[in-house]
């Protein structure tokens, strides 16, 4: 009879150095808990495990060890199995808004304590790739545009400090294409310069982008900034910061099940923080797919 047991899928990016130690003071509690935790570097790894009935009956649920990459790729990999974030990224959006810390003795206590919440999943689809699943958002136009960047010279973690020369390359050579935007329950297209599609109401910098997303509703929140140019993406983004985008007539919000962003000239897009690739992509609501651990 195996023990019940927790797997920690551990970022090697992020669970390594002075990190390392907040992944042993989870192990440590949550062995005072009564629940055997198993570490796993290697992604492999925790899937051969899984692959054993009696293991993954006994399995209690996953702990993404990361950051929302982490977790994102866990709810890809294992879908229907129950996860909880242990923020070691850089953002952290999920377990932000779910109220759990950097501390393993608390997140110890909520995997014990079993209260699960369902929400839903987005599903990304980039031409004849295969869809993939996201947790928090995804977006086409400038900020994809710096995620981008971002990948491509990446060389191990990321800070916020990382984003500084990606964002002075998008500033300097960005085109701005322009974006037709269809969605389900609408009878003609929007245009626009950048979208943001959003499952949680949570993005990067603390920026209250969509503030009225709900991620249990069955539905994405659109936002679609309709101007182009560098000069309304830097009026923009001053707005967003006090909100004052919420009402604007060229900022155009609807909630949908399934949206489709085309363009003529190919425009950059991405999810969660990692790249898509370019239009046309589709974004769509996958209800109730996400089972997380609450405090």
């Amino acid at each position: 009879m195996i023990r019940p047991w927790v797997a920690i899928q551990r970022n090697p990016r992020s669970g390594s150095g002075k990190r390392r130690r907040f992944l042993f003071d989870l192990a440590a509690a949550l062995k005072r808990h009564d629940l055997r935790p198993h570490i796993f570097s290697r992604r492999e790894l925790l899937a051969e495990r899984l692959q054993d009935p009696e293991r993954r009956a006994a399995l209690v649920g996953i702990v993404a060890a990361g950051g929302d990459g982490t977790l994102a790729d866990i709810a890809n990999r294992f879908p229907g199995v129950p996860a909880c974030p242990f923020p070691l990224g850089t953002e952290n959006l999920l377990a932000k808004y779910l109220g759990i810390p950097l501390d393993g003795e608390a997140t110890a206590r909520v995997l014990a304590a079993g209260k699960l919440r369902k929400f839903d999943l987005g599903l990304a689809s980039h031409g004849s790739i295969e869809a993939t699943r996201f947790l928090i958002m995804g977006s086409v136009g400038f900020d994809a545009e710096v995620i981008r960047r971002l990948h491509q010279s990446r060389r191990g973690n990321i800070s916020h400090l990382s984003y500084v020369a990606p964002i002075l390359c998008s500033t300097m050579q960005y085109t701005f294409p322009r974006l037709k935007v269809t969605a389900e329950g609408q009878s003609e297209p929007i245009e626009g310069a950048l979208v943001v599609v959003s499952n949680f109401p949570a993005y990067a910098f603390k920026l209250p982008v969509n503030p009225d997303a709900e991620p249990d509703d069955g539905l994405l929140t659109v936002r679609v900034f309709q101007k182009s140019g560098l000069w309304n993406f830097a009026k923009y983004s001053a707005m967003v910061t006090r909100r004052l985008h919420l009402d604007r007539p060229d900022v155009r919000v609807f909630n949908t099940s399934a949206v489709k962003i085309e363009s003529d000239c190919p425009a950059p897009a991405q999810i969660d923080g990692d790249p898509l690739g370019t239009t046309s992509v589709t974004f769509q609501c996958l209800p109730g797919e996400l089972e997380l651990f609450v405090p």
